[in-house]
């Protein structure tokens, strides 16, 4: 699967949203993805999750014990990368703002897989990171459906997109006027 049909995806679902985006990182953007539009879908969900699987059976060498996903927007793309690939999914959630292993636990030196929904600056990932690493798991590597930054962001461990799609992004004081014309929205889930 190569990025331009993954993009299809997001338009036949459309989940490929143009106007004026503030980013989680507070950036804005003129082209916003919601995922959440693609996953109301199963065939989409499944048919996206498959080839990421795929990627990340020959990126990743030996077992995966578990398959975690960043709540809330790594829930779904997780689970559904675990079932193609037979590994169990769990999830981090925050707690007090902190990523946390809530409600599962895993065995010091388990080898485990993060799968991200979208990656812009990866920071959900090094948070997810920080607190397996600190539960004594082994991070084998992060995966994500689509790589905003086009390969440039650094999690921490190998990242394995199945697309990379740099949007451009512009600093609050730094849009260009036909972005400054349209009134600002946020629809990413980070405060959640």
């Amino acid at each position: 699967m190569q990025t331009e049909d993954v993009i299809e995806i997001f338009r036949k679902a459309g989940a490929y949203l143009e106007g004026h985006f503030i980013l989680t990182s507070g950036r804005r953007s003129p082209v916003f993805l919601q995922k959440a539009r693609v996953f109301m879908y199963p065939q989409y969900t499944e048919t996206l999750c498959k080839a990421l699987a795929v990627k990340l059976r020959d990126a990743v060498d030996g077992p995966i014990d578990y398959i975690v996903g960043p709540a809330v927007g790594g829930l779904i793309p997780s689970y559904e990368t675990s079932r193609h690939l037979g590994a169990p999914s769990i999830y981090v959630e925050r707690e007090n703002g902190v990523f946390r292993l809530r409600r599962f636990e895993i065995p010091r030196g388990a080898r485990v897989v993060i799968v991200e929904d979208i990656v812009t600056t990866g920071l959900s990932i090094r948070e997810t990171i920080e607190c397996l690493k600190e539960l004594g798991a082994e991070v084998l590597a992060a995966a994500c459906v689509v790589d905003r930054s086009a390969g440039k962001v650094d999690v921490g461990v190998p990242l394995v997109s199945l697309a990379e799609y740099e949007v451009p992004s512009y600093a609050p004081d730094e849009l260009p006027p036909e972005l400054a014309a349209i009134a600002p929205i946020k629809p990413g889930s980070r405060s959640l």
